[in-house]
């Protein structure tokens, strides 16, 4: 409690209240036939203005929890879209719900696995994706720097992981605990993937975070993965998001608070040494894909309209 906070409070909600106002002269210079929300408190009050004024509303919820904004907004607008049904039994929609999925890049479904690992330089031994986002995940670095420095020697499987920019001191790490990187062949590191689709296609298990977008494409893909949701993220709605694939056996979960290089390096090993049960995990994944994600959105939209 300051006075600075207290001014902030104030100022928030002025703008609450005049929001309503400015959104509802923007809608009537506008003339919209269909206003779409994909959440985030800002489309809040454009999408309530929009139900008070007869525009046909929709809205799309990428998370298996939907945040607060979507919550409200499912009781009002004419249609909501989902990325996960687990976020049905969270909201009180009050018309038309439908299961979309979420769109991925067409690039994704078009790599070929075989010519992208080869373009990557590595060999037909089981390749591991790791990454945690643009900034890193500190954590996931830490557990894979720990479990390449006990097996890259083995050189029983290749690693291509991406610290992100808050990672950067992952190679002096991984040599402060013995590893050569210079003679690893097996061992890729870098700061950012700017060609996911090669990347992604070419890999065996991926480990990373659990945000919407990412588990979509391995969905898309039939990858395997090991998932340590982010636990600083709103409702916790990245392992709700994890959950989703785990309670189909389509993936593996990790708590960030139980996450350790024994425990991932345990989880690997269960997966890489059974192909049976890697492929199955990745099958699982596939079958929950949504692969024509673009194509219902926008004929949902259309629909609406007409």
């Amino acid at each position: 409690l300051t006075i600075e906070n207290v001014g902030k409070n104030i100022s928030a909600l002025t703008k609450a209240v005049t929001s309503s106002i400015k959104v509802k002269k923007i809608l009537k210079d506008l003339s919209p036939d269909i206003v779409v929300g994909t959440g985030g408190y800002v489309s809040g009050p454009v999408l309530r203005e929009a139900t008070k004024l007869g525009i046909k509303t929709a809205i799309h919820e990428q998370n298996a929890y939907p945040g607060i904004t979507n919550k409200a907004l499912a009781e009002k607008v004419d249609v909501v879209m989902l990325t996960a049904e687990d976020a049905k039994k969270h909201m009180n929609i009050k018309n038309r719900m439908v299961v979309t999925g979420l769109p991925v890049r067409g690039e994704l479904l078009e790599a070929d696995p075989q010519k992208s690992r080869e373009e990557l330089g590595f060999d037909n031994k089981p390749l591991i994706l790791s990454m945690g986002g643009s900034l890193g995940a500190r954590a996931i670095n830490e557990a894979v720097t720990d479990v390449v420095s006990k097996i890259w020697e083995d050189n029983t499987c290749n690693f291509l992981i991406a610290t992100g920019q808050y990672g950067l001191w992952v190679p002096d790490l991984m040599k402060e605990k013995g590893v050569d990187l210079e003679n690893a062949k097996n061992v890729e590191i870098r700061e950012y993937i700017n060609d996911m689709a090669r990347c992604l296609s070419a890999c065996d298990l991926v480990i990373c975070r659990a945000g919407a977008s990412s588990l979509s494409e391995f969905q898309a893909l039939g990858k395997a993965s090991i998932l340590i949701p982010s636990p600083n993220v709103t409702e916790n709605h990245q392992f709700h998001n994890a959950m989703a694939l785990v309670n189909n056996n389509a993936a593996v979960i990790i708590e960030e608070k139980d996450l350790t290089g024994d425990k991932l390096l345990e989880e690997i090993n269960k997966l890489i040494n059974n192909k049976e049960r890697l492929d199955e995990i990745g099958k699982n994944a596939k079958n929950m894909a949504c692969l024509n994600a673009k194509e219902q959105i926008a004929d949902i939209v259309v629909t609406l309209i007409k």
